[in-house]
C-alpha cells in the first residue's frame, strides 16, 4: 500500500496528461514560419515513416475525412512536395509518396520544433532539471507505446 505522500498512478496521469498537453499545443501554436499547416505536416509525416500509401489509408490513420485528406494530399501535391503513382500490385489504385522537397519541408519543420524546445530548455532549466528531463524522456516514450 502506497503513502499518502507518494503519487499514485492515477495522479501521475492527470499530471502528464494536463502537462504534455500543453507542451503539444505550445508547439502547434507556435509560429514556425514554415511551409507546412498541421494537416499537410500530419500527412507527410506519416509517408515518412509509413511509406508510400493511398489516401484513404492515410486518412483512416489520421482519423479524418476522405475528402479532407484529398484536399491535404492536394494542396502537398501542387507543391511538389508528393508525387502519386499506380499502384503496381493493383492497377486501379494510386499509392502516395513524399519527395525530396517535401521531405526537406518536414526536416524543417521538424528542426523549427526541436530549435524551440532546445531554446526553452537553455534558457531556463537548470543542469539538474535537464538531466532529469533527459532521464524522462525515454520513460515517457515507452508510456507513449503503451497507450
Amino acid at each position: 500500500m502506497s503513502s499518502s505522500l507518494e503519487p499514485d498512478a492515477r495522479q501521475i496521469a492527470v499530471a502528464l496528461r494536463l502537462s504534455v498537453g500543453l507542451l503539444v499545443r505550445r508547439l502547434r501554436q507556435a509560429h514556425l514560419g514554415g511551409e507546412l499547416t498541421m494537416p499537410e505536416s500530419a500527412a507527410l509525416a506519416r509517408l515518412d515513416r509509413g511509406g508510400p500509401a493511398t489516401a484513404a489509408a492515410l486518412a483512416r490513420l489520421e482519423q479524418i475525412s476522405p475528402q479532407a485528406m484529398g484536399a491535404t494530399l492536394g494542396a502537398l501535391e501542387a507543391r511538389g512536395f508528393v508525387e502519386r503513382r499506380r499502384d503496381p500490385a493493383d492497377g486501379r489504385q494510386v499509392i502516395l509518396s513524399p519527395t525530396e522537397p517535401g521531405l526537406a519541408a518536414l526536416r524543417s519543420r521538424r528542426d523549427a520544433r526541436t530549435e524551440l524546445l532546445a531554446e526553452a530548455l537553455s534558457a531556463g532549466f537548470t543542469r539538474a532539471e535537464l538531466d532529469q528531463l533527459a532521464a524522462a524522456a525515454p520513460l515517457l516514450e515507452r508510456l507513449a507505446e503503451r497507450v
